[in-house]
């Protein structure tokens, strides 16, 4: 008896294993499956992007051969004296649009002492109408050594206006200015003077504006502008040098 009992002890334990691993089994299988996702939600978690973008603050570099070379961004909101070295100042009709290239009047470093934009680099831009006046939008920046940039920078609005009549002496007005082809119009118009001698004319558009604004008026005021003093350039967006 004693060993018929163990005989059915055996095959009992066995048959009680069986059962547990085969239960055990499809668990384990589905915690595996659950716990390691299909490629495709890999896929659609972690996009590949070969052209990843760097994270917030983070500046690019440049690598030219093996000289690797750092992209410094001057911020938004640093001003930039400048300068006209042509005239001493510039005279335009409200409505006039006069193309002017300014000259960077000091160095621009960075707080470490980086140069950044030599004085003498050009800024090239226009003269545009503003409320009460006129205002420089610069365009591009020309570094001493011929690099060009994108600029996005404006002066502020210039509202320094001369009244135009009749018998006004307008000498002190126009020496050593230059003149755009509007304000000379305006000129020429309402004082009889037929030629401006007194300084140089520059041309731009807004001359039939100019013209027609003569019609039956006695007077009209133009813009005067003194660029070393009120064309100082604020950067409206960050600038990118390398």
């Amino acid at each position: 008896m004693l060993n018929l009992y163990r005989w059915q002890t055996g095959p009992a334990l066995l048959v009680a294993f069986s059962f547990v691993s085969s239960a055990i089994a499809p668990l384990t299988t589905a915690q595996m499956a659950s716990a390691k996702p299909a490629p495709q939600a890999i896929a659609q978690l972690f996009p590949d992007d070969p052209y990843p973008q760097p994270f917030p603050g983070d500046e690019p570099e440049i690598f030219s051969g093996d000289v690797r070379r750092s992209v410094v961004a001057i911020p938004e909101g640093t001003r930039i004296p400048v300068r006209y070295e042509k005239a001493e100042k510039v005279v335009v009709a409200r409505n006039e649009t006069l193309p002017l290239t300014l000259v960077v009047a000091r160095n621009i470093r960075s707080a470490s002492g980086q140069m950044l934009i030599p004085a003498g680099s050009e800024v090239r831009g226009e003269l545009q109408p503003a409320d009460g006046g006129s205002q420089f939008i610069a365009e591009e920046l020309i570094l001493t050594d011929d690099t060009r940039y994108f600029i996005d920078a404006a002066s502020d609005v210039v509202e320094t206006t001369q009244e135009i009549r009749p018998g006004i002496n307008t000498g002190s007005v126009l020496k050593g200015a230059a003149i755009g082809a509007g304000a000379a119009t305006i000129i020429s118009g309402i004082t009889g003077k037929k030629r401006i001698t007194l300084g140089k004319i520059l041309i731009g558009a807004g001359v039939g504006a100019a013209g027609g604004a003569l019609l039956g008026k006695r007077r009209e005021t133009v813009v005067v502008i003194e660029p070393d003093r009120d064309l100082a350039l604020t950067l409206n967006s960050r600038l990118a040098l390398q």
